[in-house]
């Protein structure tokens, strides 16, 4: 529905395929493993879900903060492995005591067709497993209710979208800048142009991440409420 730029026989072939990280010096992975970015599989989605919440209070631990631990990933992790897994990757730590994963990136190659299909595919339930009760809704709830709110200004000129996140002791390796060089080469195949991003303003070690990256602010971007976009054949 998404990808109609799709090349069947890439997908297959990318699918099949890891991605070992640009090494830094003087880093050597706790199991002597160096972690790998791979696509990810139907069986990492609790690990996805579980990154997603210990990451989703601004980056810190959200666990315990909303009526379920769940709530997060169901925002902002679900509906992306479910509708388009093609343009999900993982970075994968495993060792020969089992598979681990300490981070992911997520995205959707089409941000207009993304929000008619959770409107009609993915809000029901969300619906009823977070019903809108008498009195204030709480906030995290209400984005649920609101897909809409994915459709900046610039949509149409970066047309993608992406939600990352790493694990504390993942960070400042270069996994992230991997991740999104894998997935702007994933959406460039695609022929998809532009990629953008909104994020709290709050979360400033986020912020200085994407700018070291080249992502640059949106004209709807604003102090409170960045909007940050980037090339698909950019540099990173």
């Amino acid at each position: 529905m998404f990808l109609s730029l799709r090349d069947v026989s890439y997908d297959n072939a990318w699918k099949s395929r890891t991605f070992p990280p640009r090494a830094d010096p003087g880093i050597t992975p706790d199991n002597g493993t160096m972690p790998q970015i791979r696509p990810y599989r139907p069986e990492d989605r609790a690990a996805v879900y579980r990154i997603c919440t210990l990451t989703g209070d601004g980056g810190n631990d959200a666990t315990g903060l909303h009526v379920s631990d769940d709530l997060v990933p169901d925002i902002f992790a679900g509906p992306y492995v479910d509708f388009e897994p093609e343009l999900a990757f993982v970075v994968d730590t495993s060792s020969d005591t089992g598979t681990t994963i300490a981070g992911y990136i997520v995205a959707t190659a089409d941000t207009r067709a993304f929000v008619e299909r959770y409107r009609s595919q993915r809000l029901p339930a969300f619906a009823a497993k977070y019903p809108r009760e008498p009195g204030p809704v709480p906030e995290m709830v209400d984005l649920g209710y609101q897909p809409e709110r994915m459709l900046v200004a610039e949509v149409d000129e970066y047309p993608a979208h992406l939600h990352i996140d790493l694990l504390p002791e993942l960070q400042g390796m270069g996994f992230g800048r991997q991740l999104v060089r894998t997935l702007l080469a994933a959406l460039a195949a695609r022929g998809i142009r532009g990629l953008h991003l909104t994020m709290a303003a709050s979360n400033t070690p986020a912020r200085a991440f994407y700018d070291r990256l080249g992502f640059v602010e949106l004209r709807s971007s604003t102090p409170d409420a960045p909007v940050l976009g980037i090339r698909t054949d950019a540099a990173v």
